[in-house]
């Protein structure tokens, strides 16, 4: 027979303390069991709204702001691929599977068609005119399948949703949103022009000025709208997209602006957060384009410095913090990505070497992400590639690269040597060498000795532990020259 009427001592403390946890009281005279039960399934329910409370989708890290976090937990975007609109290449699979075997979870896609073999939104009619109100479904087919593809293997998608180059000169030929191409409006009504042969720099199509704010071209404004419904249509769907509004653009900052509050207006109509930002042209990081995107966290929510990757050695590390300390100044800190880092030896822009350094100094200096941009302008996912994102994986499975600051004070002297420094003082440095060489780290900070672990970045080979005592400073000599990364921590 039940007994009603007091808890025992243990039941008195197990009903107290899940009375304190839930905020609520139960009736003293309920049985002892059942006020346990009932407020334990309370408990229950509290905690399981609680963990779907915690965002599946890609945010921004609320206790790291200068790194995303995705499914819960804090990550660092590692990536490259071989193209930039890679939705539009057959086996795709096969290439995300290589990314994901070689440590890396983040890719571009340019919405792109202006390769050989790409195919173009819009569907062609046979008097071989587009119609911008009929869809091509084998673009977006396309489209679904690489964004599924790449959910399945926890790789971020970095979208550009208009690709600046497709809007000029021989690809604007062949452009469906060319007047000449399309049956949907001429030039009068849209101002567009049928032949645009300047380069994107020089801001020479009217395309990009159709926003209220200045051309107002509501006929064009509607079709560009039907793209980026389109192109939403499946991208919200998943939980690992951020988006960037333009490549290397110089337009109006209104353009972007409209574009990412319209984008971020669609995904809150379906219950969705998301992200934005936009790229510009200037590799000078304190150029005013990039204080467009840097001092309005209201719009967007992460920074693309990508162009800073032009830039090399003690430049490209200086333009990247200087305004990393203005934003935490400004109270704007967050995210910065690296979507293309530039360096192909043989190709257009900087060199193999280059491209190696800029990508690891990316990581030192507290990015969010960095990739590999494609060939020829870029190493792609080819074997250098993928031994340096490797690298940079195990480097960030072994230090809490979250919690570190770019610290190159701490560097007292170098010989023969150019050396970065990212470091959580008293417990954690990583200080990276490009061409090997001696450097003289200040460990004041560490009490009580630690240990010193070398890894060789193009052979993702890590050396022995070797032990020091504590000091004013540490003697670090890289094995041999090369990409070398020392990691100091304390015991």
């Amino acid at each position: 027979m039940e007994r009603r009427g007091k808890c025992s001592n243990a039941g008195t403390e197990i009903v107290s303390t899940l009375e304190t946890t839930i905020g609520i009281r139960t009736k003293p005279n309920n049985i002892c069991l059942m006020r346990i039960q009932k407020l334990a399934a309370i408990l229950s329910v509290m905690i399981l709204a609680s963990d779907l409370a915690v965002s599946q989708s890609i945010t921004v890290s609320e206790r790291y702001p200068t790194y995303f976090e995705y499914k819960g937990e804090p990550v660092l975007l590692l990536g490259g691929s071989k193209d930039d609109n890679l939705f539009q290449v057959s086996g795709v699979e096969e290439h995300l599977d290589l990314l994901v075997a070689s440590g890396g979870n983040y890719v571009r896609n340019t919405m792109s068609s202006r390769d050989e073999g790409n195919l173009w939104a819009f569907q062609m009619q046979e008097n071989g005119l587009y119609d911008l109100n009929k869809f091509n479904e084998a673009y977006w087919k396309r489209f679904e399948n690489f964004l599924q593809a790449c959910e399945d293997r926890d790789i971020i998608v970095q979208i550009e949703v208009w690709a600046t180059f497709d809007f000029y000169r021989n690809f604007w030929n062949i452009n469906p949103f060319n007047p000449k191409n399309n049956r949907n409006y001429d030039t009068t009504v849209t101002k567009l022009k049928t032949s645009v042969p300047t380069h994107p720099t020089l801001r020479g199509n009217p395309f990009f000025w159709s926003v209220p704010q200045h051309d107002n071209n509501a006929r064009l404004l509607s079709f560009q709208q039907r793209f980026v419904d389109k192109l939403l249509s499946y991208s919200l769907r998943h939980d690992n997209i951020l988006y960037c509004m333009d490549n290397e653009t110089t337009v109006t900052s209104d353009w972007g602006k409209f574009w990412a509050e319209y984008i971020r207006m669609k995904a809150l109509m379906e219950d969705k957060e998301v992200l934005c930002t936009e790229m510009w042209d200037a590799w000078d990081l304190s150029h005013p384009q990039h204080y467009e995107t840097m001092d309005h966290p209201e719009t967007y929510a992460f920074i693309d410095i990508s162009q800073n990757n032009h830039n090399t050695g003690a430049i490209h590390w200086n333009n990247g913090i200087t305004q990393m300390k203005r934003l935490e100044k400004l109270g704007y800190l967050r995210p910065l990505n690296n979507v293309k880092v530039y360096g192909n030896d043989g190709g257009r822009h900087k060199t193999t070497r280059q491209a190696t350094e800029a990508f690891i100094r990316n990581v030192l200096m507290g990015c969010a992400s960095t990739r590999f941009h494609r060939p020829t302008s870029g190493q792609g996912l080819n074997e250098r590639a993928r031994a340096v994102i490797r690298s940079m994986r195990e480097l960030s499975d072994k230090v809490n690269v979250y919690r570190g600051k770019p610290e190159n004070e701490l560097i007292l002297g170098t010989e023969n040597a150019e050396a970065y420094c990212m470091a959580s003082p008293g417990k954690e440095y990583v200080v990276y060498f490009p061409k090997g060489g001696t450097a003289y780290l200040n460990i004041y900070d560490i009490l009580n000795g630690g240990s010193v672990e070398w890894l060789d970045v193009l052979n993702s080979k890590w050396s022995g532990k070797k032990k020091f005592r504590s000091g004013n400073s540490l003697d670090l000599t890289c094995p041999t020259e090369g990409h070398w990364i020392a990691v100091i921590k304390a015991e």
